[in-house]
């Protein structure tokens, strides 16, 4: 299991308690220092069963800056999942990333129901 995580996001650092809490093995991948490539994340994306868009941080300044909300709608995904890629900051986190599924972001239940 991967941990996909940035150590300064409070989401991320309940993430990571909860997993300790619940005894779950993971390797933690900081998303600043590597990021996660085109090809990873389109496999992530595929096994996800999520629209593209739900890997985008929404609430981030680089999102904002970069004015994706108007932009994002007119690219392919093939284009979106490159763009993610350009930059760890874009990425919705956590994730966390199984063989049979990914979870984007962190919300308790949907993990609970996981593992």
């Amino acid at each position: 299991m991967l941990f996909v995580n940035y150590p300064k996001c409070t989401t991320c650092k309940k993430a990571e308690k909860w997993l300790k809490d619940h005894g779950i093995e993971y390797e933690s991948r900081n998303i600043k220092e590597e990021n996660p490539t085109e090809e990873e994340l389109t496999e992530w994306i595929k096994r996800s069963g999520l629209p593209v868009k739900r890997f985008f941080n929404t609430s981030g300044m680089l999102y904002r800056e970069m004015g994706l909300k108007d932009k994002l709608p007119g690219m392919s995904e093939k284009e979106q999942a490159a763009l993610l890629a350009t930059d760890g900051m874009l990425v919705k986190r956590p994730l966390l990333v199984m063989e049979s599924d990914v979870k984007v972001g962190f919300r308790e239940a949907d993990w609970s129901k996981l593992l």
